[in-house]
């Protein structure tokens, strides 16, 4: 059924693409979903073996490669063997938030979404739907683990209550990941599809809200951890270049463990210069409806310009072998993964890139892209 779902949309998704208004984000916004539960159901029948130079260990942790999945495609917590026998170094869940959440629906579309296909690029507005924490951990308990490939959870505030009492919850939410069999947290520090409480006031150029609740965090859970759970924080591919030394050193002096840019963009104006013109009336459709943020290779030189100023302030802060730098936003062949080899990114995350190398290559797209 996989492979009809892909033979097809390669055949059919010229044409999808050029319907009028809304009709190609109404297709491939419930096609998603339908791709999503067949992928999670085909699984290779033996392990994908991957160059032993792609292994990694960090923080105590072995990870079968530096390549892995990012936050939002295994939303419902399925997967994780899928992940183990294609090569993936991870597996990583979410973004879960304390409660369920529906995510967002909009003009008759729920979780709205479209590829720009000639731009290896995509643009989402979903809004966070997951199945909120207790069920994600259940879920997680019954997972079999396997050597190198440990279990991330990516993990957010609730969206839609005070600022105030949705960090309480979250550090609950931090205690509760400590009991499971969980390797490691990123927390998401950037979604631009979901509306936060945010304080304008800023400090040094960082926001205050931001700055009080990593301290929150670091004095109610980090100094209190009873194993080794490294925590990473993730920040948007639309992170300020000035703003990255900051942002090290603050998450340093806290006790983190880690930085990841990032996330999708919403820089619309800059995004549009890089798109091709093929892609534009699909772009401009979506944004005008929905917002939304954008992923794929239109991020790949801002995520590896970001990289490399955080590894840089590691370097200077003589932290490099216990703060790790992530890489995720435009990550797509062997080359993006040769360039972070070459600043020191420690590992890297795919996102529209995983579902383009899979289109092309089946199960063996890591094997193919780490090669």
């Amino acid at each position: 059924m996989l492979h009809f779902l892909t033979n097809l949309d390669k055949i059919t998704r010229p044409t999808f693409l050029k319907m009028p208004g809304l009709i190609p984000v109404f297709i491939y916004s419930y096609g998603r979903k339908l791709y999503l539960s067949q992928l999670f159901k085909s699984i290779p029948k033996k392990k994908i073996e991957i160059p032993i130079e792609c292994q990694r260990e960090y923080l105590g942790i072995k990870f079968q490669s530096n390549l892995f999945n990012a936050a939002g495609i295994f939303k419902e917590v399925y997967g994780y063997e899928l992940c183990y026998r294609q090569g993936a170094g991870a597996f990583l869940v979410g973004t879960i938030t304390p409660r369920a959440r529906q995510g967002n629906f909009k003009k008759g579309i729920k979780h709205p979404f479209v590829p720009l296909q000639q731009s290896h690029s995509a643009i989402n507005w979903m809004g966070l739907p997951n199945v909120g924490i207790h069920e994600a951990l259940s879920r997680i308990s019954r997972i079999e683990k396997k050597s190198g490939c440990p279990i991330g959870i990516s993990i957010s505030l609730q969206p839609d209550m005070p600022a105030d009492k949705a960090i309480i919850e979250l550090i609950e939410v931090f205690k509760l990941i400590e009991q499971s069999q969980v390797d490691f947290i990123e927390l998401n520090e950037s979604c631009p599809n979901v509306e936060h409480s945010h304080s304008n006031e800023q400090i040094e150029n960082l926001d205050k809200g931001l700055v009080q609740r990593l301290e929150l965090i670091s004095n109610k859970f980090l100094k209190k951890r009873h194993r080794t759970l490294p925590v990473i924080v993730k920040f948007s591919n639309d992170t300020e270049v000035a703003q990255v030394n900051q942002l090290v050193e603050l998450l340093i002096n806290l006790k983190f463990d880690g930085i990841n840019f990032g996330n999708t963009s919403t820089k619309y104006s800059e995004i549009y210069n890089k798109l091709s013109r093929n892609d534009i009336r699909n772009f401009e459709n979506f944004t005008q409806n929905f917002g939304g943020g954008v992923s794929g290779s239109v991020l790949r030189e801002q995520s590896l310009l970001l990289c490399r100023d955080a590894k840089n302030c590691v370097q200077e802060l003589r932290k490099e072998t216990d703060f790790l730098v992530i890489r995720t936003g435009g990550i797509e062949n062997s080359k993006d993964i040769f360039e972070s080899n070459s600043i020191g990114v420690h590992l890297n995350q795919w996102f529209t890139g995983y579902f383009e190398a899979f289109s092309e290559y089946g199960h063996r797209c890591y094997s193919r892209v780490l090669k």
